[in-house]
This record gives structure tokens, sequence and C-alpha cells, in this order.
């Protein structure tokens, strides 16, 4: 071993690569909903329209979570 060992990785790599993964929805979901209620204080009158596409994009973005903790688990060794 070396003198000096900066960082060790213990456990799956497939834990680390979902960690990464689940960034984006995160990111993504922070978008919807605050163009959502940007949206609503604009335009009240419009306002079951906008939720309806803030739930679409929501389920959208989760599903890509959904996926990314799934990946692990089919290519896993």
């Amino acid at each position: 071993m070396s003198a000096v060992q900066l960082a060790a990785v213990t456990g799956s790599l497939g834990s680390i690569g979902y960690g990464l993964a689940a960034i984006g929805p995160g990111v993504g979901v922070g978008i919807i909903f605050g163009n959502g209620t940007q949206a609503l204080a604009r335009q009240p009158e419009a306002a079951g329209l906008i939720r309806a596409n803030q739930i679409l994009g929501f389920a959208f973005c989760e599903a890509l979570a959904l996926i990314g903790i799934v990946m692990p688990f089919v290519f896993g060794k």
C-alpha cells in the first residue's frame, strides 16, 4: 500500500452509481415545481392545466429514478 491513500471504495459500485443517477431526477423535479409555482403566480386561472402538466413531468422524472435503482440489480454481479 502506498503512503498516501486518498479514498477507498468499499461496497457495491451499483449503489454509488444510483447515488449519482439520482441527481438528475432530483434537479428535474426541482425545476418542474419551481417553474410550476411561477406559472401559477403569473396565471392563477390556468391552475388545473399547470398542475396536470406538473404531475405528468414529475411522473416522468421519477420513472428515471426508478430505472436507475433497478439497473444495478439487472446488471449486477
